[in-house]
């Protein structure tokens, strides 16, 4: 494990305006937990950057295995808080995988992820790929490009086997997502058979980030869904091809959370509110100036206790553009982002996303009512304690008045068709109605019954 350990210096206690009005916390000693990820950019900026000493924290960031781990490590109390995938909590509180009420107060990021796949199935795939006047491949890139190479594969009785980093994972379900879009079936769970692998074209399997680049060039897996660096890391070793961003498949769809127990939060309220305070900060500072500090936030991640990635790889898509094929580098200035388009707050209707995910694949094996998706969302995100710590952040003159939706009932916009690579719009307002406009996966009163959809 990495270990980074904050320490008080008095003089910055003195004279750090953060500490004229400071919280009475309950508890200033944490341990927080992270994978090796670019978005986890926030906790090693609040860090670096002196936003938790501001609040009277001393910190301690650990590395983690993998995504079990920390979530264990969360539950277990080993961690107070932990960098999560969003569908972490959700299905935690749920009771799908390990049962416990976990909560989140802020969310980490938008966009980041990316699809890669091997050297030899985009040589397969570039014959249906639609072309620009120059000749490069036109971008978004439907899954349909790669239904002839899982063809080929049936024919000649191979799996087309990819790697997603947990089953409830953003990356698990954009994947299934890009591959529906295209016609193809990524499988279903079922409470008896967790693979996700019933009825698949593509078969799923789970795969740590930072091992992925070494597991495609191993042969074992085809492609992959993951967060950065790891898509770029496959461009720089020439082992593979980014074929879509998630920002191509959903506009600014919600990533990361920051996760804690909902015990942690009710026996230590203030020091929740100085621990959100702290990370709207470092998200503030990721985003400012049009990205002006990311170049000095590449070199804080590089470093061996963040992420450990060459600085060059992780500049690829944290300064506002990525690369596909070696020299084909394209503007995606929203990539990465950390507090535009209030990429911060904990709205229901991304809880509620994710949700949909869950039960369109068969993680949620039986109907619920759409005010139960709610009742589930308000039950884990909490935009309350959100815009309290940045009511506080504005009242000391460290935030804006108008960079935060103090008048949202917790839900977004529906997002139009024209952000979503199938065209089909989402409101998280109406989950069920949702579901059956999709025209792969689970709906209405559907269960799984061996290997069969019945219903």
């Amino acid at each position: 494990m990495n270990r980074l350990i904050l320490s008080l210096v008095a003089s910055t206690a003195l004279t750090s305006p953060a500490f004229a009005e400071m919280l009475e916390l309950e508890k200033d000693e944490l341990t927080f937990g992270f994978i090796k990820l670019t978005d986890m950019a926030p906790l090693a900026v609040a860090y670096e950057q002196g936003y938790f000493l501001d609040e009277g924290l001393f910190v301690t960031l650990e590395a983690q295995a993998n995504w079990k781990v920390l979530l264990d490590g969360v539950i277990d109390g080993q961690l107070d808080g932990a960098h999560m995938l969003a569908g972490q909590p959700l299905a935690a509180t749920i009771g799908y995988g390990t049962e416990a009420h976990i909560i989140t107060p802020f969310s980490m990021d938008l966009n980041g992820n990316g699809i890669t796949v091997s050297n030899d199935v985009w040589e397969k795939m570039l014959p249906h790929i639609p072309k620009m006047e120059d000749g490069r491949p036109q971008h978004p890139i439907s899954a349909s490009t790669l239904a002839p190479v899982v063809e080929e594969f049936k024919a000649e009785g191979k799996p087309f086997n990819m790697g997603m980093v947990f089953p409830v994972s953003t990356h698990n379900y954009e994947l299934r997502y890009w591959l529906a879009a295209g016609g193809l079936h990524p499988g279903y769970y079922s409470p008896e058979n967790v693979t996700g692998q019933i009825d698949a074209d593509v078969f799923l399997s789970v795969t740590p980030p930072p091992q992925m680049p070494a597991t495609l060039e191993a042969g074992t897996i085809s492609g992959y869904c993951v967060g950065e660096p790891w898509n770029q890391q496959a461009v720089f070793k020439g082992i593979g091809v980014p074929v879509i961003t998630d920002y191509q498949l959903w506009k600014n769809n919600p990533e990361k959370v920051f996760g804690i127990n909902a015990d942690f939060a009710e026996q230590y309220p203030n020091t929740t509110l100085a621990v959100t305070k702290a990370l709207i900060r470092a998200a503030i500072w990721l985003d400012e100036n049009d990205n002006a500090n990311r170049d000095e936030a590449v070199e804080i991640l590089s470093r061996p206790e963040y992420v450990g990635a060459d600085a060059e790889v992780i500049a690829n898509s944290m300064t506002g553009f990525f690369e596909f094929e070696k020299g084909d580098k394209r503007d995606i200035p929203d990539f990465n982002v950390f507090f535009r388009h209030h990429a911060t707050y904990p709205f229901y209707s991304d809880a509620i996303w994710y949700l949909t995910q869950m039960r369109r694949w068969g993680q949620i094996a039986e109907p619920k009512s759409d005010a139960w998706y709610d009742e589930v969302a308000r039950n884990v995100y909490k935009p309350d304690i959100y815009l309290q710590a940045a009511r506080m952040l504005v009242d000391e003159n460290l935030a804006q008045e108008a960079d935060f939706p103090w008048e949202s009932d917790g839900y977004k916009d529906p997002t139009p068709a024209a952000d979503i690579i199938d065209g089909i719009p989402y409101d998280g307002r109406h989950p069920n109605a949702y579901l059956e406009s999709l025209p792969i996966g689970m709906k209405g009163d559907q269960t799984i019954a061996g290997t069969e959809v019945k219903g």
